[in-house]
């Protein structure tokens, strides 16, 4: 899930021990879950697997499953982990032999999902997706290719979010043709990337201790830049965002209390993060984006997170 990037360009930590802390062993599947598997476990391990959290939201869950049934070409597998979904996601995800399905009783939550699906995977490169994206042609060739050619653990696609009112397969074919030299290293986002399964060997798994969803993503991202692992997000691979459609969900039915600012309080208790940190971390994230959108626009005409809002594409 998307979050701000509060961690970045080396500002110390006052409590050093949260960088080495690491999660409590958890079981293999949440209480509560059954785990349906229709992919060969005798068989290889895929090149890639796909793990995609769904909660409700059916009509976006059929999105982007059918592109990537239509985009991804490679040998590659998909976990869907259904956290106890009500508007008939259970019945659709029956109907599809092609994908591992994991069922919940209930909402588990994005951190705790998502380690349901990195279990289940055996592959070397684990992509974890929102399902509210939509993929298209050589989006993961993209992502492995970047990852080979600059050497990252860590890889996530250019995103353009918002409405889907534009021709999507011509706007990202002339994107990486364009853009497939623009880079930002040390970047990822939660909507997608692509992770090394020695990343989740060294560091461990997804946070729990954050409810419902964000800031487990910030916070594996720093984690694993404190272990040395290298992160990047490319210009060879190009996705659609509809923006955050379960979480504005959960919002509006407001089942789970305040998460999002105890998930806050929880990220900075952790990272010992001050007022004064925080404030020196955004203005450096600010700057930094706005040189990198700069210079894409200049070199390339587009930058690698594009946005349609307020009636208008912006870039940063």
């Amino acid at each position: 899930m998307r979050a701000l990037e509060y961690l970045a360009e080396g500002v110390t930590f006052a409590d050093s021990s949260a960088v080495a802390l690491l999660e409590e062993p958890v079981p293999a599947l949440l209480a509560g879950a059954t785990n349906r598997t229709r992919n060969d476990q005798s068989a290889d391990p895929p090149l890639v697997e796909i793990v995609i959290p769904v909660f409700n939201q059916l009509e976006c869950t059929q999105l982007c499953l059918e592109s990537l049934r239509r985009h991804t070409g490679l040998r590659a597998g998909t976990v869907v982990i259904d956290n106890g979904s009500t508007d008939g996601t259970a019945e659709y995800l029956s109907t599809r032999t092609d994908i591992t399905v994991i069922s919940n009783a209930r909402n588990c939550g994005c951190a705790a999902a998502w380690n349901q699906g990195v279990r289940a995977c055996r592959a070397d490169w684990v992509v974890v997706l929102n399902n509210d994206v939509v993929l298209t042609a050589g989006w993961l060739e993209g992502l492995l290719t970047a990852a080979k050619t600059e050497a990252w653990d860590i890889v996530t696609p250019a995103i353009r979010e918002g409405l889907l009112n534009y021709d999507l397969e011509s706007y990202a074919r002339e994107f990486v043709e364009s853009a497939a030299g623009a880079m930002r290293p040390d970047v990822a986002d939660g909507v997608c990337f692509m992770v090394r399964r020695r990343v989740f060997e060294r560091i461990g798994l997804f946070d729990e201790n954050f409810r419902v969803g964000v800031f487990e993503d910030t916070d594996f991202f720093e984690r694993a830049r404190q272990a040395g692992f290298k992160l990047g997000t490319t210009g060879r691979s190009f996705i659609h965002h509809f923006g955050s459609v379960t979480q504005k969900c959960i919002r509006q039915v407001n089942l789970y209390g305040p998460y999002e600012e105890e998930n806050r309080q929880y990220f900075r208790k952790k990272w010992g993060l001050n007022q004064i940190q925080r404030w020196i971390k955004r203005f450096q994230r600010k700057r930094r984006t706005a040189r990198w959108s700069a210079l894409e626009r200049r070199q390339y005409g587009h930058t690698l997170y594009e946005r349609w809002q307020r009636g208008r594409l912006t870039y940063s």
